[in-house]
Formats: structure tokens, sequence, C-alpha cells
């Protein structure tokens, strides 16, 4: 299971409008081999399904991972932060061993 906390949400739909991305769009997650820690998330907007993708909905928004992907990805919950201290999409993963100073990259 992967969970998108009320902000993440909120600022995906701020995102989508921005984008003048069609309602039916999600965000689709990607984990990918590169990054300082050697795995590195990767995100954009998306409308069709490919075979073995997984599915999480919460708040009106949808996110969607491919089938190897969701193994780093599981439990995960991503969140979104505007604080002082920098903003962008936080992921909470519970797999990730590393992580680098960014955020955006990890091991497991």
């Amino acid at each position: 299971m992967i969970q998108i906390s009320e902000t993440a949400s909120k600022k995906i739909t701020a995102l989508k409008a921005e984008d003048n991305k069609p309602a039916e769009a999600f965000l689709r997650v990607e984990v990918k081999k590169g990054g300082c820690s050697g795995l590195s998330y990767k995100m954009d907007f998306d409308t069709a399904l490919r075979d073995g993708d997984k599915s999480f909905e919460a708040f009106g928004e949808k996110i969607v991972v491919d089938g190897q992907s969701f193994l780093y990805l599981i439990g995960m919950t991503l969140d979104y932060s505007g604080g002082l201290n920098g903003k962008g999409f936080v992921f909470n993963n519970p797999n990730a061993t590393k992580n680098c100073g960014c955020g955006s990259s990890f091991n497991v």
C-alpha cells in the first residue's frame, strides 16, 4: 500500500491545474537507478495504465506505480512540505536504508 497525505493530494491537484492536465490524469511514481544513493524517484503525470500497474487513491487524487517500483515503495507515504526548509514532495519510505541530503535519492 502507498498512502498520499492530504497536503500532497492538494499539491497534485494544483500542479495538474497549472499544467492544464486533464481531470483523469494521475501521478506516476517510478524508481530508477541513479542518484547519489543508488536509486531515485521519478514523478510525472500520465493518463494510461500499463500492465502490472498498482494504483492508490486518497483525497481525490491517484498515484500509480509500476510493479517493479512498487517493491521499493511498499508502505511509503507521499507528503508535501512547503516550509522554510524547502518546498517539495517528501517520500516517507520505510524501505530506504540510506537517503541523500536532497531526499530524491535512496538505497535499500
